[in-house]
């Protein structure tokens, strides 16, 4: 944590605070995250790529690659099952597709165990 107190980006003023790993603005009540006040848009977009190297997008149709334990289910996920309308997602650890499996449900996969469709 650094020393200074960041100014609001929406109002310049100086009286802020730090609410939840926010900084909120006493004057304006504006909130944002410190971490990405310093980024640019184009820069904040995380690019995801599958495991064979191709880049990833939101409405995708992937493929599994290898057989996937599931927890609480007592079938895998077979590989060669095709999943369709991917969206990226920051997801818990490094699960970044956020799909629908048939037979299974809503779920999240990590990109490097699909390759592009």
């Amino acid at each position: 944590m650094s020393d200074t107190i960041p100014t609001c980006p929406a109002c310049a003023s100086e009286y802020t605070y730090e609410l939840g790993g926010l900084q909120v603005c006493s004057m304006c009540a504006h909130e944002w995250s410190p971490a990405a006040a310093g980024e640019s848009p184009a820069a904040a977009e995380k690019v995801v790529r599958d495991s064979v190297g191709n880049l990833l997008a939101d409405g995708d149709t992937v493929t599994v690659v290898k057989t996937l334990k599931v927890k609480g289910s007592s079938a895998p996920i077979k590989a060669g099952t095709k999943v369709r309308n991917i969206r990226l997602v920051d997801g818990v650890g490094d699960h970044d597709i956020d799909c629908k499996v048939d037979g299974f449900g809503a779920m999240q996969l990590k990109s490097s165990v699909v390759k592009k469709a």
